[in-house]
């Protein structure tokens, strides 16, 4: 499979390690990813690459989740929107996803196995449109 055909994540993380780790994680199980270390980072490159789904931390600097979802929203139609994954620290991660009408969640710190499970949900939806 060629870079162009695997599925693509763009994982927008502020810390370095975290966002390192995800990335390797992830393209070690076929994903091409794509890493930005804040919301206008992650903004652009949806712009460029229209992605498979999105990893979203809560917590950033320049533009945290909460703005990029709404930036996001507002640049895409629902149609051309892809499924964003929200993770978080937050005392009830499900609540915060509730809030931001995402598809999904995970709490950090983040558990690999919960990550690959979360991610495959979401690479079956995407490879069946």
């Amino acid at each position: 499979m060629t870079p162009q055909q695997l599925p693509c994540i763009v994982v927008i993380e502020d810390d370095p390690e975290m966002r390192a780790l995800l990335a390797m994680v992830l393209e070690h199980a076929g994903y091409l990813v794509l890493p930005a270390a804040n919301g206008r980072e992650g903004l652009d490159l949806v712009r460029a690459a229209a992605p498979d789904l999105i990893l979203l931390d809560v917590k950033m600097p320049v533009m945290n989740g909460f703005e990029f979802v709404n930036a996001y929203r507002k640049d895409h139609p629902p149609a051309d929107c892809a499924p964003i994954v929200l993770m978080t620290a937050a005392d009830d991660p499900a609540r915060s996803a509730e809030a931001l009408h995402v598809e999904g969640w995970l709490g950090k710190p983040v558990e690999l196995e919960h990550l690959l499970a979360e991610v495959g949900k979401f690479a079956r939806i995407t490879a069946e449109k």
